[in-house]
């Protein structure tokens, strides 16, 4: 396999992995781009490696610099806008963290928290509060957990997840 291949292959890949968790294929392809990209490049490389729209590679790039795992960067005496990916792969994963809670994991404990104040009346009711509260008490602790990752240090992380898988 040479690099061309093993570049279109990774790239596939990770916007493959990426959509099975629910997130815009194109976007995690534009950011598989980035990363294996030895400099920035602009949003015309993107589009043509990637074969697809200025609209589509100028909304996914910019997606991406919410997220905080892609960075704009400007070169003296050129109009264009680069962009690379941020490398660490610890800082990846803590951006993928907050960005998935923010969006997925705090709304759902708003509704929880909101929901568990039904009154438990009736066996219906007490039922549906009872599941609630369980499922509530879960994902606060799941949020606390993320919390603690997140604030983690990558060697502490590392030593953990290794002591865990042996």
């Amino acid at each position: 396999m040479d690099i061309r291949e093993g570049k279109e292959k990774f790239i596939e890949s990770w916007g493959k992995m990426a959509s099975d968790w629910g997130i815009n294929r194109t976007m995690a392809q534009v950011h598989a781009l980035l990363l294996i990209a030895p400099e920035a490049i602009c949003s015309d490389q993107v589009m043509e490696d990637l074969n697809i729209s200025r609209g589509n590679a100028n909304m996914n790039l910019r997606a991406l610099m919410d997220w905080g795992l892609v960075h704009k960067q400007l070169k003296a005496g050129e109009r264009k806008e680069y962009f690379y990916a941020e490398k660490d792969m610890w800082i990846v994963i803590r951006q993928i963290i907050l960005q998935r809670k923010r969006k997925e994991l705090e709304p759902m404990l708003k509704v929880l928290d909101e929901v568990a104040a039904v009154e438990a009346s009736c066996p219906e009711s007490e039922s549906f509060t009872k599941v609630v509260r369980d499922i509530q008490v879960f994902s606060h602790k799941a949020n606390q957990t993320l919390d603690a990752l997140v604030k983690a240090d990558s060697n502490w992380f590392t030593s953990v997840f290794l002591r865990m898988v042996k």
